[in-house]
């Protein structure tokens, strides 16, 4: 068995800069210290190259919510200052064309509508006063238009939206009819609302509905955004992703980009050919090429995804990435066009790639954390820099920049230096063991605050979910391992077969085989970690897991029955085949298990929890949301109903205002209470 490891304190210390923290003035890291740090997204860097604007959430804990503001820094780091201060939500900035102007979504005026506000000061002024919210916006390349998503009846216009909408609040009753799915979808019921894309003059004036004939949304929903549509270089049209495929939705991954003029007049697929998933439309700078990101497999959402460059407008298309067995998941261009540069989960990171946009061939920029947004900074005869957050399981994001080259990395915000230097944590080291199929797999062990190897400590083995993810270099806001290494455990984490990174036939290897060479590799994966780390106290081990990881606890509960001393199943199917017919997205099991349930019963039945329940014995922690539509809460009931009716010691968390993830602060801290609470009671005695 090959075994190595790296450990990463050179994120820690850079983060910790030169300020002095004494051990009296520090604390061991907790689900507060989790809340109380400040998150960073959506940099966007003005047209001169010298200013980043970005959002910055803080959680008032007392408010139950987050409060998002603009922030601005210089592209060299230097006179970071917050611009906007409201109770309300500032989000989504986007530049001007000519720099002096910021535009940003706000709630300020009731509804969520377009802001501006001068980048020397002042007070924000409203753009746009639609009478829906507006859910994301772009500014075309000439600063003459934008374009808008918001949600819509069909063909209706905004304002026969907002009179449909306010007809149907002061309806007395609550039925609500279907004729197809999606009816729900994540964590919403469906109200035949549809979010199109709409442009408008820049200077304000009627908005044009560029989707007017098609049953779609732009951005997808629940999880689409800005970077799933973009102007055309001269700014007549609108390239954006859709999913155009009438009652096949639920079970269709078919997403198609389609050019429509800004007039609204049509809707042209460009990449009809292409039956699997085709989004992230991006221009070259000097507008001949279009990139985007295209999947080959229909109804398989975890496929690779390749870079497809297209001469535009009416040019060749051709796969840039074929060779390359990575997925990336955003794109940007170089300031000369001769380079693509994207992010991609990478052997338990989330690196930032250089892809040559002549020949394919990829090299990494920033290798170690998760990396998000990459920005390039233009520069001068192709001396670009990128801008890109970075978080590691040592710190959230902050802003940092990099020479596309690799070199003279500086970090350009440091926002939550304080809050991080007083809160303990525990060290994290990657390893390696030998899995399923003799194939190296990765994993991490994070070590317990205040770590004294002579000691043994109690082990939280988490596991993800997906099950096409990774638990690696990250700073999770919801399975965080320092919330338990603060309460005085090791935590283990591996990287089995199905997770990301590894390239394409390590993640493709778990269909037809959820209880197979997963399983494999955790079993193997935690052995290595306790025969490999001396003070792992392998008795006192408590298995946790949600989604996938949820399946994976319920499948470990009657397969492994003897090993842990208490599991936390959090939103977990344990019925496979009934799953099916509970969930929204059927695209997902039907890849997964071979079919439909009456296609192919053996594969719901290969690998169902359910069918072991007869062996079931360890303490049992049930979590579920009562708003979760891709694992109904009815799989949580029935879990906790087996352990019950079968004398198991169990307890079950519900929540009825939360999805598939736990995302109030206040449901925050009393997630991590209760579980903690429970593995103390059954590992620390």
């Amino acid at each position: 068995m090959r075994l190595f490891s790296r450990i990463f304190f050179i994120a820690a210390l850079s983060l910790l800069g030169t300020s002095f923290v004494s051990a009296a003035e520090t604390h061991s890291f907790s689900v507060h210290d989790m809340l109380a740090m400040d998150r960073i997204s959506d940099p966007q860097v003005s047209p001169d190259g010298r200013t980043i604007v970005f959002v910055v959430r803080v959680t008032d804990v007392a408010a139950n919510r987050g409060l998002n503001d603009l922030w601005i820094v210089g592209t060299d780091g230097a006179d970071l200052r917050r611009m906007t201060s409201h109770a309300a939500a500032d989000t989504n900035p986007r530049w001007s064309s000519d720099g002096r102007t910021i535009y940003f979504l706000s709630t300020r005026s009731g509804s969520s509508q377009i802001w501006q506000l001068a980048l020397g000061g002042g007070e924000p002024t409203q753009l746009t006063s639609v009478p829906v919210d507006i859910g994301s916006f772009r500014v075309s390349p000439d600063g003459q238009r934008i374009a808008f998503s918001a949600d819509v009846f069909g063909s209706k216009s905004l304002e026969e939206t907002a009179r449909l909408l306010d007809e149907r609040s002061k309806q007395k009753a609550s039925g609500k009819i279907y004729d197809s799915l999606l009816f729900r979808h994540w964590d919403t019921w469906g109200d035949g609302r549809r979010s199109h894309l709409f442009v408008m003059p820049a200077k304000g004036g009627a908005a044009v509905d560029i989707m007017q004939a098609m049953e779609a949304d732009a951005p997808s929903k629940p999880f689409g955004g800005t970077e799933e549509y973009a102007f055309t270089p001269d700014g007549r049209s609108v390239v954006f992703a859709a999913r155009n495929v009438g009652r096949e939705e639920a079970w269709s991954t078919n997403f198609d980009l389609f050019l429509a003029p800004v007039d609204g007049k049509s809707q042209t697929n460009l990449t009809a050919d292409n039956k699997a998933w085709d989004t992230i439309p991006a221009f070259s700078p000097d507008g001949k090429t279009l990139a985007y990101l295209a999947m080959e497999r229909p109804g398989f959402e975890a496929d690779r995804y390749r870079i497809m460059l297209r001469s535009w407008p009416d040019g060749a298309t051709r796969v840039l990435t074929q060779a390359w067995d990575r997925s990336p998941g955003d794109l940007a261009w170089s300031s000369d066009g001769k380079t693509l540069y994207c992010s991609a989960d990478h052997l338990g990171q989330h690196s930032l790639f250089a892809v040559d946009a002549a020949t394919g061939n990829a090299r990494i920029v920033v290798k170690d954390g998760t990396l998000s947004t990459p920005v390039v900074v233009p520069g001068v005869k192709g001396a670009d820099r990128i801008v890109y957050g970075l978080d590691t399981l040592l710190s959230p994001v902050e802003l940092f920049s990099v020479r596309a080259d690799g070199g003279d990395v500086r970090q350009l915000t440091n926002i939550n230096k304080e809050k991080v230097a007083a809160a303990r944590m525990g060290k994290p080291e990657q390893f390696t063991f030998e899995g399923a199929n003799g194939d190296t797999v990765y994993a991490y062990v994070v070590t317990p605050v205040d770590f004294d190897p002579a000691k043994k400590y109690p082990v939280a083995f988490l596991i993800h979910g997906g099950p096409q993810g990774t638990m690696g270099n990250h700073f999770h806001y919801r399975w965080n391992p320092q919330a338990y290494t603060g309460a005085g455990y090791a935590a283990v984490m591996v990287d089995f077969h199905g997770s990301t990174g590894y390239g394409q036939a390590f993640t493709d290897a778990i269909r037809d085989d959820w209880g197979g060479k997963p399983f494999a590799d955790l079993q193997k994966g935690l052995g290595a970690a306790i025969g490999k780390y001396s003070w792992l106290d392998g008795d006192r081990v408590a298995a946790l897991g949600a989604s996938y990881g949820g399946y994976m606890i319920n499948w470990i509960a009657g397969n492994w029955p003897d090993r842990f001393r208490a599991l936390v199943v959090h939103d977990g199917n344990l019925d496979e085949r009934f799953a099916y017919f509970a969930t929204e997205e059927l695209w997902f099991p039907e890849w997964e298990h071979g079919g439909t349930p009456w296609e192919n019963p053996e594969g719901y039945a290969k690998h169902n929890p359910v069918d072991y329940v007869k062996n079931w014995k360890t303490p049992t922690l049930v979590v579920h949301g009562g708003q979760d539509f891709r694992v109904v809460e009815t799989g949580g009931f029935a879990t906790f109903t087996a352990l019950q009716r079968r004398g198991i010691p169990s307890r079950f968390l519900y929540f009825p205002d939360e999805s598939h993830w736990v995302l109030k602060p206040q449901n925050s801290i009393l997630w991590h209470e209760t579980v903690l609470a429970w593995l103390d009671q059954w590992t620390k005695k």
